[in-house]
């Protein structure tokens, strides 16, 4: 499970990096200063924001799923003894 949603987050991100890279490269035909130079000078923004945040709660996920793996082995260890 855990694989599937770091896979969908790493195809996310890779989705967001391409649009931003597109309206950055948008951005710089643009004006500037005019309405579409804003517009896309927002898109840019958003796009870090939803970037930032698919990369925190990967992060998350990787962790909690460290934590799995510490308790699994903990578990294996302690019946062992």
């Amino acid at each position: 499970m855990m694989m599937d949603n770091a896979g969908l987050a790493n195809r996310a991100i890779n989705r967001i990096l391409e649009l931003s890279a597109d309206a950055q490269t948008e951005r710089r035909g643009t004006v500037k200063g005019s309405p579409e130079f804003h517009n896309l000078a927002g898109a840019i923004t958003a796009y870090g924001k939803a970037l930032a945040l698919l990369a925190t709660i990967r992060e998350q996920e990787e962790f909690y799923e460290m934590i799995r793996e510490l308790d699994l082995l903990v578990s294996v260890s302690e019946g062992v003894h």
